[in-house]
């Protein structure tokens, strides 16, 4: 399990870091590794609090308090789950929030292709593949789609993120 968290950090932070330089072409280095480490430490107590989803995110904002990281990073962990009611305020806590479903999709679309790989896999396939309501049902859409409070369409937003996938798919084996 804890290889699995490890993968899907590492698909967020390079989604993120991705989406930062592409679309935030005036972040400085320093927001570039902000985003980098949000996305590598936004389910960090995933494991500790066993998926409740009452207790995520909490725990994960303290642990990565203690750790020293900064509130902007701390605030952006506690706001990507929903369940403890925070407002989303920065284009982070935005982007953590739409990005952390939109790899599970992209997994999931990769995972039914004959070769179980990224390398071949279209956009239009994983936008297909979203408006086909059974497919990867725990998936929220709606999160997906709140892209758009980042200033990114969504059929871009789905190819950036897929694009961003690609280039550490040897990392997922995918």
């Amino acid at each position: 399990a804890g290889n699995k968290l490890n993968e899907e950090r590492k698909r967020l932070a390079e989604i993120e870091e991705h989406l930062a330089g592409k679309d935030f072409a005036t972040l400085e280095q320093k927001a570039l590794e902000e985003w980098g480490l949000t996305g590598l430490l936004h389910d960090i107590d995933m494991e500790l609090t066993e998926g409740n989803m009452n207790t995520h995110s909490k725990l994960g904002a303290d642990l990565a308090r203690e750790l020293g990281v900064n509130e902007a990073v701390v605030h952006a962990i506690l706001c990507h789950n929903e369940a403890h009611g925070v407002p989303r305020e920065t284009n982070l806590d935005k982007a953590l929030f739409c990005v952390d479903p939109l790899t599970g999709l992209i997994t999931t679309a990769a995972l039914v292709r004959p070769d179980k790989k990224l390398a071949g896999l279209e956009a239009k396939s994983v936008i297909k593949k979203f408006k086909q309501k059974g497919f990867a049902a725990g998936v929220n859409r709606q999160q997906i789609t709140q892209c758009s409070e980042i200033g990114i369409e969504f059929d871009q937003f789905i190819e950036l993120g897929l694009e961003a996938m690609k280039g550490i798919a040897a990392d997922l084996g995918l």
